[in-house]
């Protein structure tokens, strides 16, 4: 079987893969016209977000089997078309959950307590403790919107902060465990102190939380994203932070990622939300740690010689 690998990935995944048995063709360079002419001769493709795989390019994958994505997120695929023709999809959000998990803890924990702005004051002389005080996690409610691999890795690194932790999660039942508590959406828009999000991005998920949906929960939250940007705009972002419904944020995905490519409106926004000191960004790296960036690949090939044993 031949596989061809259109991004760049862990050295790992050659070796892995040829272990295996199949013939790997690694070209993280190639561009889009040339993995046009060329995709029809490959019956794996493996990916991570350089390119979308849409219809007009799927079509041309005439021997294709199988697509494994270098990660958790799906949105970047033509699902119907691989449902139609029988592809198989893999992807390994077991292999950087434990990262988001990690990042998402630290991301809150920095902005209870300040350390962007309080280590930018000392490197400059200045000792400001009572500007610095900071808030405990511990006696909070944390709801979890989303309880799949990246909800629970999240809430089972919450499990020593001593925090009730609620999960709701729309498509599934019977999820509670020893982490989180199986919940509604109603109980945690009564209780939450803090709101983790760890939803795909679906046409229904695409904006979902907006100002009506914020406006129902009890008390003012603060808000973690580390799933996808475009679940919350930065308009909402903004209004919701000026009227106080949610108390600080931390962003680890954005609306728009590309700086470049943002529009007028989207700009203004954007620089309006950066001004803000109770806000705290990272550039999409929750998941990506060394050691999830090998760990992707480990479970991604293990998952392809279940289906194709050679």
């Amino acid at each position: 079987m031949k596989i061809l690998i259109i991004d760049e990935m862990h050295e790992s995944i050659v070796p892995l893969l040829e272990g295996a048995g199949y013939e790997v063709f690694y070209r993280p360079e190639i561009e889009k016209k040339e993995i046009l002419e060329t995709v029809g001769e490959y019956e794996g493709l493996i990916i991570r977000s350089k390119i979308p795989m849409d219809r007009a390019l799927l079509e041309r994958a005439t021997k294709l089997k199988f697509i494994g994505r270098a990660g958790a997120g799906l949105d970047n695929i033509d699902i119907d078309f691989l449902d139609e023709r029988g592809i198989q999809l893999f992807h390994a959000p077991e292999g950087n959950r434990d990262a988001v998990g990690e990042h998402a803890i630290g991301m809150l924990l920095a902005l209870f307590n300040h350390f962007g702005k309080a280590d930018l004051q000392v490197r400059k002389g200045i000792w400001r403790r009572e500007e610095n005080r900071g808030e405990e996690l511990a006696g909070k409610t944390v709801g979890i919107i989303g309880y799949g691999n990246m909800g629970q890795a999240f809430a089972k690194r919450l499990s020593g902060f001593d925090v009730e932790v609620l999960a709701y999660d729309k498509y599934r039942s019977e999820y509670g465990d020893e982490f989180a508590r199986e919940s509604s959406w109603e109980e945690i828009f009564e209780k939450a102190d803090v709101l983790s999000i760890h939803v795909p991005l679906t046409p229904e998920t695409r904006g979902f939380l907006d100002m009506p949906e914020l406006s129902r929960f009890k008390k003012p939250i603060y808000f973690i994203n580390t799933a996808r940007g475009e679940v919350i705009s930065f308009d909402t972002l903004n209004e919701a932070l000026q009227e106080k419904l949610i108390k600080g944020a931390v962003l680890d995905v954005l609306e728009n990622e590309k700086f470049n490519a943002l529009t007028l409106a989207q700009q203004l926004s954007f620089e309006k939300l950066a001004e803000r000191e109770n806000v705290l960004f990272t550039p999409h790296v929750a998941g990506w740690t060394y050691q999830s960036y090998e760990k992707i690949n480990q479970v991604l090939v293990e998952k392809i010689k279940k289906v194709y044993n050679t």
